[in-house]
């Protein structure tokens, strides 16, 4: 922590709870909220910015907030004297960098979900300016605190398997996620989200990589993939152009959004979020996905344009490489990873709740070997490691020792640094570089 940071916590009482204000009452923040109802005597919401009058209202009263604390921007906001310690800022990504940068100047420290920035230059204005001010920033890059990967670096840190000499992730995106978020939805476009595919989503593939090699500076990136299969010329024969309009496929399509959000109940926190239409409501559900909802329309005739598959190779500064391969459309999610190091290696699939470490063996009849790490994982989408975030966000704004996981904006820009150049490689068709910080 800066010396501005340290004084800012030192001047907060142990016995009252860290304040913080929602910017962007969408799923995510809300999510991060959650830690408040929880863990009131630690965390307290006291405030929301959001354009939209209802979910400003529905969110005053979730937290128990005054009116005269729901503003509808963040210029709203600063206008006026301080009102928290800190923002969890989850806007759309575009926005991230734009909406933060008041914040930091009004005094706010800020919880930003990922991505940081839509670009470099984005990223590095962000990180300047908290410095400047003294401000603490954390990225959600939940992923770190998830057990799994939690674990995974601890062992790194015993030098378990060595030093590392390759790591290889991927992400397998589910058919349903896919073509909810990245086809119909608001990140399935560069204009509607401004992020590409690789960012919205596996920024936090690619910030594991980076966290996991330790700092070590990445320099060199080459990256491939396309819009391979959600366009209209991979629509079947007689498709539509909305599920449940005009077309003869529905009952039998993988992609009815019928079944999808409907009968399947998924994603309901994106394609029903600020439509009014209670959770009971079959009836209006349908007449959305019939009308103006955009979660009713074929998946091969959206705008999108974001990738739907990407493979990324990384060289580090001391020779070692990693690469991540995202798919999009899969039957199962998944996560998986595999680093080999010098003295071993260690692999798993988060889902699973486990990893194996495995290392040479020299006693005859056995060639290795190998031990089964087993995790209590949560449910949920993010292995457990949402709230441990936020956990970790409070304890540093008290001044605590930041956790292992730290996600602190100055830890988290390799990450973001290939992502930037993975895309550029992508587009230009060429082996990209990475200038130091």
């Amino acid at each position: 922590m800066t010396n501005s940071e340290t004084q800012n916590a030192s001047n907060r009482s142990s016995s009252q709870p860290i304040t913080a204000v929602i910017v962007g009452a969408g799923h995510r923040s809300l999510l991060y909220a959650t830690y408040a109802e929880k863990n009131p005597e630690l965390f307290r919401i006291v405030g929301v910015v959001d354009p939209d009058s209802k979910q400003r209202k529905s969110t005053a009263e979730r937290f128990g907030f005054p009116e005269e604390h729901c503003f509808a921007s963040v210029e709203q906001l600063t206008a006026v004297p301080k009102l928290a310690d800190a923002a969890i800022n989850g806007t759309m990504d575009q926005l991230h960098v734009q909406t933060t940068l008041p914040l930091l100047k009004a005094g706010y420290d800020v919880l930003l979900e990922k991505p940081i920035g839509i670009s470099e230059e984005e990223v590095m204005e962000l990180h300047h300016t908290a410095k400047s001010y003294g401000r603490t920033v954390m990225i959600c890059h939940v992923l770190r605190y998830a057990p799994f990967y939690a674990n995974i670096r601890q062992q790194l840190e015993t030098g378990v398997i060595g030093d590392i000499i390759a790591i290889q992730t991927e992400e397998n995106v589910s058919y349903h996620h896919m073509s909810t978020a990245f086809v119909r939805g608001k990140w399935n476009s560069i204009e509607n989200c401004g992020s590409p595919m690789l960012m919205a989503k596996c920024c936090h593939d690619l910030d594991l990589i980076a966290w996991l090699k330790g700092g070590k500076r990445p320099v060199k990136v080459s990256s491939f993939g396309s819009l391979y299969q959600f366009r209209k010329e991979k629509a079947p024969e007689g498709a539509g152009t909305r599920c449940l309009v005009d077309c003869p496929l529905e009952e039998t399509c993988t992609y009815s959004a019928k079944r999808m959000y409907i009968q399947q109940n998924l994603w309901g926190a994106y394609v029903w979020d600020r439509t009014g239409i209670a959770a009971d409501d079959i009836d209006g559900k349908l007449e959305s996905l019939r009308t103006t909802n955009p979660y009713g329309r074929c998946v091969w005739r959206c705008d999108n344009d974001v990738v739907d598959h990407q493979s990324v190779i990384v060289e580090f500064e001391d020779g070692s490489t990693a690469s991540h391969s995202l798919t999009g459309a899969t039957a199962k999610p998944s996560r998986t990873i595999h680093i080999t190091g010098t003295k071993g290696e260690i692999s798993g699939t988060m889902e699973e709740g486990s990893f194996v470490i495995r290392r040479p063996n020299d006693v005859p009849g056995q060639t290795y070997t190998e031990e089964t790490i087993e995790l209590n994982v949560s449910a949920d989408m993010h292995g457990g490691g949402d709230l441990r975030l936020v956990a970790d966000f409070v304890r540093a704004l008290r001044g605590e020792t930041p956790s292992l996981s730290s996600t602190s904006l100055e830890k988290s820009i390799y990450g973001h640094q290939i992502g930037f150049a993975a895309e550029r490689s992508r587009m230009e068709s060429r082996v990209a570089e990475i200038a130091e910080l």
